[in-house]
């Protein structure tokens, strides 16, 4: 109904009121002496106006207007799971759905076939790749990501305004990729190492090519429009991945795509990150650990049991579990750089608490804030000095000699693999840190941690000439990587502030004592007091709801600003603070001047910066609210 109400919202009837109450502006209804002609017309019938009056202007049109015109090409990367999926191979339960969406669109094979829907979501356990029989594929074009479900837009309100300046296909290109593998696997299947060198492993086949297409793609767009470079233009994973692809574009083959030292600073104007999670989001680590972040506790809160009901056999929580276990991107996401990292984010921006109206201040004791999981809420609030912490490696040579345990439930999550004694350790070692959190997983999901970690790396370097970082397993991680030679190149970090963001959880035992349940649940009953950012078990400090601030913008602010040894050719960075702006009305759909994660893409403002960009304007300094 909302997105009815949002598409036919310039011929909806409204009394007629004066939306200029700015002084400055004048109403162009005219003087005072217009409102008996108004009071006659009303008397005579309704009168249909344009609410439109009453919204912003579109920047398309705006832009427009101003004489700016389509310059640079310009090349949009999504993120993790707004990107749609298709089915080209599965098994006969999937019959009928060649070609048909899987992952977007209207969803409506969740309800028709729920199990052989989440069976071909689902990767290889071993290989994080295809399963045998299942081929999986990344929607191309732009309707890949314009709208993630009917009426559910992500980036079709930006592709809509930049083709008021005249974009199009030939300037505008949407990279599509399947999200759910690692970021060196949507090229080829695997790499053989030997003592010579590296050579791809042919006989375990090529997936996507999807680094090389894009390569091919910004060099076709490059000369097709007067050799001008391109804008490139990530969104929240999205920038890890064309972080992986400027280090893969100029590595030599086979592990990279020959492009050699210069090709970024040929090619690329502008790298616009929007809502990037440069150094991770700590609901990473909760949704590998226990299927969970702030939204599922909360409904917990709210209706006790549902989600651990036995009713219908539904285990959501556990097939939700077993299938994203599967999806190595989510490795990707996880918290970067340690306590080093951490120490930075000693001081947070005040945020508002939308539940009671009041301050939340996400400033603790720097020695508790790189604390990710706590098990009791007591745990969460001591200083690190007054906990008794075990050594997180012994829990894990104890796993390897445990005897198997006896559970065995319908459906796999790697717990049923563990004793009660090692579900009780973990509780028992009350606190997990950002230097102790990879232990922890590397204990509860042992196999997907084996998989994924050849991919990618979460520490922080400290010597970036060490020959060891040129392997593909750093390229997305900023604190281990360069950035390429090209000091031209400017790099953007836009993201949305202002929104109680999650930051750690509390856990306690599950209550369940059936062993085919998840064993680790967030504590829905802890609460803060007044001034604490403690709700239903999840702590929170500023960002844009889904990624920290220290995460979306430290690396421009800090990590990559002048010539440092991240950045060692200084490539220019600028930072754009969106404040979240709740939408006022119904009209408003998600918002004008949302600063929220998925709906900042339909920001005015930051819609406005990027086709500035895109047009060749040029922003000026940075825009800051909080920390920086």
């Amino acid at each position: 109904m909302a997105s009815s109400i949002l598409r036919f919202r310039k011929l909806c009837y409204v009394e007629p009121v004066n939306c200029f109450s700015d002084p400055k502006i004048k109403d162009p209804i005219g003087p005072s002496e217009a409102l008996p002609k108004q009071r006659k017309q009303r008397k005579q019938g309704r009168e249909w106006r344009c609410w439109d009056m009453c919204l912003p202007e579109s920047p398309g049109l705006k832009l427009k207007d101003r004489g700016l015109s389509a310059l640079h090409p310009v090349v949009l990367v999504p993120g993790i799971v707004t990107g749609g999926l298709e089915l080209w191979e599965g098994r006969p339960c999937a019959e009928g759905l060649f070609r048909k969406r899987l992952w977007g669109g209207s969803f409506t094979e969740i309800f028709k076939r729920p199990l052989c829907w989440l069976e071909h979501l689902s990767l290889d356990n071993e290989t994080g790749l295809d399963p045998p029989g299942i081929r999986v594929r990344a929607v191309p074009g732009l309707v890949a990501a314009d709208y993630f479900s009917p009426g559910y837009f992500v980036w079709a309100v930006l592709i809509e305004n930049l083709a008021k300046i005249g974009y199009e296909g030939k300037n505008l290109y949407m990279t599509a990729y399947d999200w759910r593998i690692s970021f060196q696997n949507t090229e080829a299947h695997s790499l053989k190492f030997d003592s010579c060198c590296v050579k791809i492993d042919w006989a375990s086949g090529v997936r996507d090519q999807a680094l090389s297409r894009l390569k091919s793609k910004i060099e076709l767009m490059f000369v097709t429009n007067g050799y001008k470079k391109v804008v490139v233009v990530p969104h929240s994973m999205g920038s890890l991945y064309f972080l992986h692809f400027l280090k893969w574009v100029e590595a030599p083959p086979p592990m990279g795509g020959g492009g050699g030292p210069g090709w970024c600073a040929k090619h690329i104007k502008t790298i616009m990150n929007i809502g990037p999670a440069f150094l991770g989001v700590p609901r990473a680590v909760s949704n590998i650990f226990s299927a969970e972040a702030k939204d599922i506790a909360f409904a917990r809160s709210m209706a006790p049991g549902f989600l651990n009901s036995d009713m219908f056999g539904l285990q959501t929580l556990e097939r939700v579990l077993r299938v994203s276990r599967t999806w190595d991107s989510v490795i990707s996401l996880l918290p970067k750089g340690g306590e080093t990292a951490s120490s930075q984010a000693n001081h947070s921006h005040p945020i508002t608490n939308s539940s009671n109206g009041k301050l939340c201040f996400g400033v603790e004791d720097p020695i508790q804030f790189g604390r990710i999981i706590s098990f009791g809420k007591d745990s969460s609030q001591l200083p690190s000095s007054q906990l008794k912490l075990n050594d997180v490696k012994e829990l894990l040579q104890n796993r390897a000699n445990q005897k198997e345990s006896s559970c065995s439930g319908e459906v796999w999550t790697e717990y049923e693999d563990m004793s009660k004694e090692s579900i009780q350790a973990i509780a028992e070692n009350k606190a997990y840190t950002v230097k102790s959190y990879l232990d922890l997983l590397r204990f509860a999901a042992p196999g997907m941690m084996k998989r994924a970690e050849a991919h990618f790396s979460h520490g922080i370097a400290e010597n970036l000439d060490d020959p060891k970082y040129s392997h593909y397993k750093y390229w997305s991680n900023p604190l281990e990587t360069k950035l390429p030679d090209a000091p031209d190149m400017e790099i953007h970090c836009l993201y949305g502030v202002g929104i109680p963001t999650e930051r750690s959880y509390v856990y306690k035992l599950s209550t369940s004592n059936k062993c085919k349940r998840i064993p680790f649940r967030i504590d829905d009953s802890a609460n803060g007091n007044d001034g604490e950012c403690l709700k239903s078990g999840v702590y929170f400090v500023d960002g844009d709801e889904s990624v920290p601030v220290i995460s979306t913008g430290y690396m421009c602010a800090r990590g990559w600003r002048g010539k440092t040894r991240f950045n060692p050719s200084g490539s220019p960075t600028r930072i754009r603070e969106y404040r979240h702006k709740a939408p006022a009305n119904l009209f408003e759909g998600r918002g004008f001047e949302s600063g929220a994660h998925v709906d900042i893409l339909g920001n005015v403002a930051m819609i406005e910066d990027i086709m500035r960009v895109a047009a060749g304007e040029e922003l000026g300094g940075d825009r800051i609210y909080s920390i920086f």
